[in-house]
């Protein structure tokens, strides 16, 4: 990340809805959404408008609440929405068995001292912390205030280049093998509807880190199961889903089509000697390197894995991929074209026609 046992949750939310009524929806953990009176903007079924419903604020942990430092210098706090609701794991101390309160407030305050001591930040990277037991709890200063405002933005750092548009959701725990606990999964669903319902975010824009920089956060189980997320908080805000473009990931030991295409693309941008064996070796893996330092792209880990060893030097993902998905005509470059030849041959989605200049739109949906 770059500058960054459970309360029943249907007693704590029955407070908090005054008319829950025939047409309210439900989350999994048991809390009630209360329809809104006003149609949501761009959200309709066929023949009619649907009515956008509001998710209850959760219950949240506040930074006093969990002993934290006061911040080294100023809050940013920016004028404007943010765009994206981003999610991320911890992955470390790893998936601990201990879902306790106390457990929680501790991981934050772990989390805070190496931000601050460790990366020498003002604060807390992260906007919001969820916990392995389901608490949810305020990362950086003033988050909950500013998104119980709805509108305005506390600036964080938790996704490279992207903290003035993006609010940041840690989530507790190793998640490249392991799925979540149910008790992460229900408070994380709880978290982002609320945080949609304030800040009015579209369903697509509710993305993992991977979604901006090239790093294996938020693992990749819990990444394949983003758009369960987008669907469950959709179906709670009586909002129809949707699913976005994106870049994919591809590691050192990856293998397959999608390797082969992006070592033509390498090849393209003069990294001749990269073979194209659809292998993704060392030699690959040093043109990717020597690519984003060329470029400036910095290297981006979740700084709350604090430690984690893994080195992802290398990986081609989201800031990678537009330096070598060029928006040319497939036959203007003969690396480009056979880039495009075993996408389409691996069942790339994109409907690309001769004499088509390629989008990035089009790079995305050949390599779905």
């Amino acid at each position: 990340m770059a500058e960054q046992s459970r309360p029943n949750r249907r007693t704590l939310l029955r407070g908090s809805l005054t008319a829950a009524g025939a047409g309210a929806f439900a989350l999994s953990g048991g809390a009630v959404l209360a329809n809104a009176s006003s149609p949501a903007s761009g959200a309709s079924s066929p023949g009619r408008a649907s009515a956008r419903a509001k998710a209850p604020e959760p219950r949240i942990y506040t930074t006093e609440e969990w002993g934290a430092r006061p911040p080294s210098g100023d809050i940013v706090v920016l004028d404007r929405k943010p765009t994206f609701i981003v999610v991320h794991h911890t992955a470390d101390p790893g998936n601990s068995e201990d879902y306790s309160l106390e457990h929680a407030k501790q991981i934050c305050r772990d989390i805070q001292d190496f931000h601050m001591d460790g990366r020498g930040w003002t604060d807390t990277g992260q906007q919001f912390t969820n916990s392995r037991g389901g608490y949810m709890l305020e990362g950086r200063h003033q988050s909950l205030g500013v998104v119980r405002g709805g509108t305005q933005h506390v600036q964080g750092a938790n996704v490279g280049n992207h903290n003035s548009e993006v609010i940041g959701i840690e989530n507790e725990g190793l998640y490249t093998d392991v799925d979540v606990p149910q008790a992460l999964w229900d408070s994380l669903v709880e978290l982002v509807a609320w945080i949609a319902t304030q800040y009015g975010n579209a369903m697509e824009n509710i993305q993992g880190h991977r979604d901006f920089n090239s790093t294996e956060c938020p693992g990749e189980v819990l990444y394949g199961r983003l758009q369960e997320l987008r669907d469950a908080v959709a179906g709670a805000l009586n909002l129809p889903s949707a699913r976005p473009e994106v870049w994919p990931l591809l590691r050192p030991g990856d293998s397959g089509a999608k390797v082969r295409a992006a070592q033509h693309l390498l090849r393209a941008e003069g990294f001749g000697g990269v073979p194209v064996d659809g292998v993704f070796g060392a030699d690959t893996k040093r043109a990717v390197a020597k690519l984003a330092e060329t470029n400036g792209v910095a290297k981006h880990t979740c700084s709350a894995m604090h430690h984690r060893t893994t080195d992802e030097t290398g990986y081609l993902g989201s800031d990678i991929w537009p330096l070598i998905t060029p928006k040319v005509q497939p036959g203007e470059n003969r690396e480009v074209a056979k880039a495009l030849e075993t996408l389409r041959g691996a069942g790339g989605s994109a409907d690309v026609r001769a004499g088509d200049r390629l989008s990035a739109s089009d790079w995305k949906r050949l390599l779905d």
